[in-house]
């Protein structure tokens, strides 16, 4: 009878073991999922952390969003992961899950979570124009503004006038990167995409840049209307260009031409430019 109990007592020891490795070799089960911060810019990469639960210890966590996948960090418990998704531009919706594999071969994969980039309205008075050179050819001849803020500014609607006439408006798919420049080249409709009017290195003007709405946002103007009330008075004649020093924010000064680029550490007074 005894040895009868001993071997049933073994058998339930031998199946409760089972059970108990089976628990053992389960799956990882995903108790948190979150993302820093809630609403991300353009400028913004965001953070995703997981925090996990279960006995086996944790092989890989891996992020996936679009068609990226990217190993996530574990902290020194082995139960929370971080991971990061780079910046995205202006309005992309990004979905994004977390994939668990732990060292039993066991796969979890948490729920699809979904975020939208959104950039804050535009703030119209970090858009400058930054330098203008009419010394060339008319096709050489060009205006150039600049993005003095954080986020790209899209120059839809943006218009500019010369001597209190329209020469340039900006169209779908023009902007300008955060701290960036965008040249307008060409003068007398020499170039597609340049302004309509001429403009002369050696005559009075006056350039007024508008946002979208109308509101004027910056002005270049050098010397005076004539004594008839029209711009073009004759002045001395500038063979380089105008230039903001530093971009965007500087007074205009004369140096030599950067197209599209930083603007020049220096320059030269021009006392007949308005500061």
């Amino acid at each position: 009878m005894k040895k009868i109990m001993f071997v049933l007592a073994a058998a339930l020891f031998t199946f409760t073991g089972c059970m108990v490795d089976e628990v053992y070799k389960g799956p990882t089960s995903i108790d948190k999922v979150s993302f820093d911060p809630a609403a991300p810019t353009s400028v913004t990469p965001v953070t995703v952390t997981v925090t996990v639960k279960g006995i086996q210890p944790v092989s890989t966590a891996t992020l996936k969003f679009g068609n990226e996948a990217q190993p996530m960090t574990p902290d020194n418990s082995g139960k929370m992961f971080k991971g990061t998704i780079p910046a995205m531009p202006d309005g992309t919706e990004v979905s994004f899950t977390v994939t668990i594999v732990n060292e039993a071969g066991f796969t979890t994969v948490s729920d699809p979570y979904t975020y939208k980039v959104g950039d804050p309205a535009t703030d119209w008075t970090k858009l400058k124009l930054n330098e203008v050179y009419g010394a060339g050819a008319d096709n050489e001849k060009f205006f150039e503004l600049y993005n003095a803020s954080d986020f790209t500014i899209k120059l839809t609607g943006v218009t500019i006038n010369k001597d209190e006439g329209l020469t340039w408006t900006g169209i779908a798919g023009e902007e300008i990167p955060a701290h960036g420049f965008f040249a307008i080249i060409g003068g007398k409709g020499t170039t597609e995409r340049g302004f309509t009017t001429g403009f002369s290195a050696k005559k009075s003007v006056i350039l007024e840049l508008f946002a979208p709405d109308g509101t004027k946002v910056d002005t270049f103007q050098r010397g005076d209307k004539d004594e008839s009330g029209a711009w073009g008075a004759k002045l001395p004649e500038v063979q380089d260009s105008w230039q903001r020093i530093p971009d965007g924010t500087g007074n205009w000064a004369i140096a030599s031409p950067t197209c599209g680029e930083a603007n020049a550490t220096s320059g030269t007074d021009d006392p007949d430019v308005k500061q």
